[in-house]
């Protein structure tokens, strides 16, 4: 099983911008050192909280800084631009990082967002599922373009101002062929759009804040959209975020993973808790269906959804997940903002130097299992 490490990220409004985007990179270079297989990170533009307004930027930072961990925009909001440039941007993000790249993509959930770019009355499902053809499609085909697919918004020619001997009106493509790996982040629990992943050959990414009970909802439409292509899923395509502390000892553990008031996970799932609300989205959060909105606290919250301890402690609890999610081949750990720099940056080191050899020792695996796969130039 890899380990991968996902950031929203997410701060307390009070925090210097400048000072939380340096501990951002700074952790992400750290988890280089310590040998995270892929690191994450997702884009906002009206969310103070979450204050990385463009991922494929922040990461182009750390390229040079990181000499292995792969760097993945989780998510580049696709309805958030002309899927021109986001083809474009992602094509020279990797021959920039000679093909350390993931291509994470979501629609934008973000009203606010949304607002902010006259879109809010947009379908944004929709403009997302006609973005992602058109960057396939610039990908996969020479120019001069005639990119015009029925009932998609978007077009995309450069037939009528190609020089092709100056190199005008060619589109990039990617360093690696046929394209990036693709991750969807999937929060939804039975998510129609698992489905389309597994059709796409795109991978699966199970949000950190959902209730574990919902993940085997996301493999078995992966499943489904795999067959409906003739393909089998593989378990090492599918990523499970998880809200992670580790600590060396059960009453630190026990504290600054949430009981404490300061405790960075406690202000995560308050944030986590009143946005999924506002959304009505917090079925994620819940038992089943028709659970009561008043049972969905923020203490069961950080019972359920933060695993803590020390390292036995937390291998055995990856463990009892893995039974009950089933098989999967990455888990991501999630970065919180850090109110305490020591506590933070050992727990990541206990996880890469004593969670993960333990839980690949118990499951039958090596340690070979978090080795990069050498990308392939096109």
């Amino acid at each position: 099983m890899r380990l991968g490490y996902f950031t929203m990220p997410l701060h307390p409004l009070d925090r210097d911008l400048t000072q939380t985007l340096q501990e951002d990179r700074q952790t992400i270079i750290y988890a280089d050192q310590l040998g995270f297989y892929d690191a994450f990170v997702g884009e906002h533009l009206t969310d103070k909280a979450e204050n990385v307004t463009n991922s494929l930027l922040f990461l182009a930072t750390l390229i040079s800084e990181t000499q292995n961990i792969l760097l993945g925009s989780g998510t580049s909001n696709l309805s958030h631009s002309h899927p021109t440039l986001i083809a474009s941007q992602a094509a020279m993000f990797d021959h920039l990082a000679k093909g350390r790249f993931i291509l994470g993509i979501s629609p934008g959930a973000l009203s606010s967002d949304a607002e902010a770019l006259g879109i809010l009355d947009q379908d944004r499902n929709k403009l997302f599922a006609e973005a992602i053809d058109v960057i396939l499609a610039i990908w996969e085909r020479e120019p001069p373009y005639n990119i015009d697919f029925e009932n998609n918004r978007f077009k995309v020619s450069t037939k009528n101002t190609m020089v092709a001997e100056i190199g005008r009106g060619i589109l990039m493509k990617p360093y690696q062929s046929p394209r990036p790996e693709i991750v969807g982040t999937v929060v939804a629990p039975f998510s129609k759009g698992v489905i389309a992943m597994g059709q796409r050959d795109f991978h699966p990414m199970s949000a950190n804040f959902l209730l574990a009970h919902w993940l085997p909802s996301h493999w078995s439409h992966y499943q489904e959209g795999k067959a409906k292509v003739g393909h089998v899923a593989q378990a090492h395509e599918w990523r499970v975020a998880r809200t992670i502390f580790v600590s060396d000892d059960a009453s630190t553990a026990k504290a600054y993973g949430g009981d404490d008031a300061n405790s960075p996970y406690r202000y995560y799932y308050r944030q986590m808790l009143t946005k999924m609300k506002m959304s009505n989205r917090h079925v994620i959060f819940k038992k089943h269906d028709g659970e009561d909105d008043s049972l969905v606290t923020l203490d069961r919250l950080l019972d359920e959804l933060v695993i803590k301890g020390t390292v036995n402690e937390v291998v055995d609890q990856i463990l009892a997940l893995r039974e009950q999610a089933g098989d999967f081949g990455e888990i991501v750990y999630a970065g919180m903002d850090l109110v305490d720099p020591k506590l933070g940056r050992r727990s990541m080191e206990l996880m890469a130097h004593e969670v993960m050899p333990r839980v690949n020792a118990a499951l039958g695996l090596g340690r070979e299992t978090n080795q990069l796969v050498k990308p392939v130039a096109a």
